[in-house]
């Protein structure tokens, strides 16, 4: 591994009144990147650890370097890393992945500790200090606990400290009640950009182990690096991840669905290779490195956890007048429209909204329990004899795909 010096990355000045960087130098094709003030830094398994489970100490350490800048310019910066079961397999001398759920439990156990003591001592290198926080599904369907892990990360920043984040796979099961298989996050790339939406960060950087995302497999002969990337919900169902690694979970379909939540959280991001040394250095400079997305606006909190935090907990089927009505913003969802339920969910959960034919139309927050709508479904009025506006799900409540 080459261990050429990283280029000094442009420097940034900010105000004392608004705390916004000044204009960036000329050159800069990405100047609303290099203006980030607030970075959340995803390192990919494969960026740290090699297909044997060892981790690669130029790449941590140099993403530490590029991180320390940024704090000595006045930057926040938040790194999740993922590895933990790469480094735990090392030490039970497992010579490929963990084959069952126990197995990998003890990797993550093990490699989380070995992980968090590495970024330690390479930013104690700086004179930073950095903050482990271990995070499970649980984290982000309960909305308290979603609102807590905020405040936390507020308070680490605030005080200089570079937190680092990682899905607890030692005690994770994904057991919850899921609609579709889906989980809240199945990976670190999807943590990475709800905690980037959770946070009002400006910039998410993935490091992967390819330079961005090409418009078709990248290892085809007329594969091209794809720049930039204005709508990602349509570029999902093309994509081809390959065979995969053994140590690693996400591939690209997961960083551009990552992408999609974020941008739409009023994020940019941008997928790298966190293996080309300079590559980190030169996007948050705002260079022309990787795959962009720009910032898609911004969704309100509420609305950010009901798209993509909550856990669903049941599906309504709709007809089709129903879907158009909501996609015209014209109206909330009344029981006349609803054609199916499924689930079991309390008054408060999300659920799933799907057209005639099964697409995904989006997610609401709901006024009735299972039971109860499935009675106003059914031309009865609920069995506890409330009268009220019949409304199953408020249009304030409701969350389009897209």
């Amino acid at each position: 591994m080459s261990t050429a010096p990283i280029p000094e990355i442009l420097p940034v000045t900010y105000s004392d009144s608004c705390r916004t960087p000044a204009s960036p130098r000329r050159g800069i094709r990405r100047p609303l990147v290099a203006e980030a003030r607030r970075v959340v830094i995803k390192l990919g398994t494969r960026v740290l650890i090699d297909d044997q489970g060892h981790l690669v100490p130029d790449r941590l350490s140099q993403t530490i370097r590029v991180a320390a800048r940024l704090r000595r310019q006045g930057r926040q910066v938040i790194l999740v890393s993922s590895g933990a079961v790469g480094l735990g397999r090392e030490v039970l001398g497992l010579a490929g992945p963990p084959t069952g759920a126990a197995e990998r439990r003890a990797c993550a156990a093990i490699g989380q500790s070995r992980l968090v003591g590495c970024f330690q001592q390479a930013f104690a290198n700086h004179d930073l200090s950095c903050g482990q926080v271990l995070l499970t599904e649980e984290d982000f369907d309960h909305r308290q606990r979603y609102l807590d892990l905020r405040a936390t990360l507020e308070r680490l920043l605030d005080s200089g400290i570079v937190p680092i984040l990682n899905e607890n796979d030692a005690v994770s099961h994904g057991t919850m009640p899921r609609i579709s298989g889906r989980h809240v996050f199945s990976d670190n790339d999807r943590l990475a950009a709800l905690v980037a939406a959770k946070c009002d960060a400006d910039l998410l950087v993935l490091l992967t182990d390819v330079l961005g995302v090409y418009d078709r497999h990248p290892q085809h002969p007329n594969a091209q690096l794809l720049e930039k990337i204005e709508d990602p919900g349509r570029l999902l169902d093309g994509i081809d991840d390959g065979p995969g690694s053994s140590v690693s979970r996400g591939g690209m379909r997961s960083k551009v669905d990552a992408a999609r939540i974020a941008a739409r959280g009023g994020c940019h991001v941008v997928i790298a290779s966190g293996r080309v040394p300079q590559a980190l250095s030169k996007v948050v400079a705002g260079r022309t490195e990787g795959t962009w997305f720009p910032a898609l606006g911004s969704l309100p909190a509420r609305r950010r956890w009901i798209a993509y935090a909550a856990a669903a907990k049941g599906v309504l089927y709709l007809d089709s007048g129903a879907v158009q009505a909501l996609r015209n913003g014209r109206a909330s969802l009344l029981p006349v429209g609803v054609s199916g339920v499924e689930g079991h969910f309390d008054r408060g959960d999300v659920v799933e909204l799907r057209a005639p034919d099964g697409t995904l139309v989006g997610r609401g927050l709901m006024s009735w329990n299972a039971e109860q709508t499935r009675q106003w479904c059914s031309g009865q009025a609920p069995s506890d004899g409330i009268r009220q506006a019949n409304c199953l799900l408020r249009r304030t409540h409701v969350v389009l795909e897209g």
